[in-house]
């Protein structure tokens, strides 16, 4: 099996590390004609599973902070005091 190749691109805004075949397909992509766009979009689809959301929402760590449950009606108080000091 021969080695992967992967370049650097801009990728939604960012530097972002992609095989040589995924760079090529972005840019097909980039090259198709309007009037096509609808068909291959299709023909993606076909070859891709769905998703199943794995991660629960809202995550462990949310609202995980301790602290009384009226801290943020009590913002200006607390600062008053020093909050954390």
């Amino acid at each position: 099996m021969a080695a992967e190749r992967s370049m650097r691109v801009w990728l939604a805004g960012r530097l972002a590390v992609v095989s040589a075949d995924r760079d090529e397909l972005m840019r097909l992509v980039q090259d198709l004609p309007e009037d096509q766009v609808g068909e291959a979009l299709a023909e993606m689809r076909r070859h891709l599973r769905p998703v199943a959301d794995e991660r629960p929402w809202p995550p462990a760590f949310f609202g995980g902070a301790a602290g009384e449950p009226d801290t943020s009606e009590r913002v200006d108080e607390l600062l008053r005091e020093g909050f954390g000091r």
